[in-house]
């Protein structure tokens, strides 16, 4: 359980978070949960509630970060033949391979920080869990940069890297309207061969964690519960279900089969964006 290990008041999310059970799902439906939600908290305004939660991929799944513009011919010759999906992100950030990793997503209702400080504080829950696990987690130093195509590729200060260098989590932000919505990718055993062909490099090398997947999201929701102030379990309604399911199709990444897929990187169409 969790230790209750000391943190600042500045910690604090919010009391009373609302947290979703975990979901098995499409990307695209996925993506479409995290930015209603969102949405939704724009809406409320004052009366918005942060919301988290924890889910996984149904199947092997790329995403790409919203400013992400280019789609390499390999990403899309695996779509064409079945081996993955291609869905966009509503949050920045480089391509991250699902299927592997546990996801969290974090709406945060107004607050009044800046960025980078917003990710410090909005990983604090994560870093005391590995802290207890014995795998502590530090933030990277490298420089944001357009040229790797892979959020694993380096460790900005987003990111939580284990002592040796080794990426495990990698993070991405979209703010609306002074609220926040932060996605995270917590790599747990990402597929070297797919990883390999995908960013022809290999996936970060990751030490075992002593327990398994339902035991860390257990560790995780116990840990958020502690520095947050509780969490209360609501499910999706069905009409945010309904929202949700009607918008997927928007994070759904269209394939070519033409020549322009063939001959080099392909760019992307653009994503209205709600402001």
């Amino acid at each position: 359980m969790h230790s209750g290990g000391a943190v600042g008041t500045g910690a604090r999310i919010g009391s009373g978070v609302r947290w979703i059970p975990p979901l098995r799902a499409s990307g695209s439906l996925q993506m479409a949960i995290d930015e209603e939600l969102l949405d939704a908290a724009v809406a409320a305004g004052e009366r918005a509630r942060p919301v988290l939660r924890l889910y996984q991929w149904r199947r092997p799944t790329l995403s790409l970060g919203f400013h992400q513009r280019a789609i390499e011919p390999v990403w899309s010759a695996q779509a064409l033949e079945g081996r993955l999906d291609l869905v966009r992100r509503p949050s920045g950030g480089r391509a991250v391979l699902h299927g592997g990793d546990l996801t969290y997503a974090l709406i945060w209702p107004a607050p009044g920080l800046p960025r980078m400080m917003a990710y410090r504080r909005a990983c604090l829950w994560l870093q005391e869990v590995f802290a207890e696990l014995g795998q502590p987690l530090q933030f990277g130093d490298h420089r944001p940069t357009s040229v790797a195509s892979s959020c694993f590729a380096l460790a900005t200060a987003a990111d939580l890297i284990h002592p040796g260098g080794s990426k495990r989590i990698g993070s991405a932000q979209l703010w609306r309207r002074g609220h926040l919505l932060q996605h995270g990718s917590i790599q747990l055993a990402p597929s070297g061969s797919l990883w390999r062909l995908l960013f022809d490099e290999a996936p970060p090398g990751l030490p075992a964690l002593p327990i398994d997947t339902p035991g860390l999201m257990a560790r995780l929701a116990d840990a958020a519960e502690a520095l947050w102030g509780g969490l209360e379990s609501q499910p999706l309604t069905p009409q945010e279900r309904r929202a949700a399911w009607a918008r997927r199709d928007r994070y759904r990444l269209p394939l070519e089969t033409g020549s322009a897929s063939a001959a080099g990187t392909s760019p992307l169409p653009s994503m209205p964006r709600a402001t």
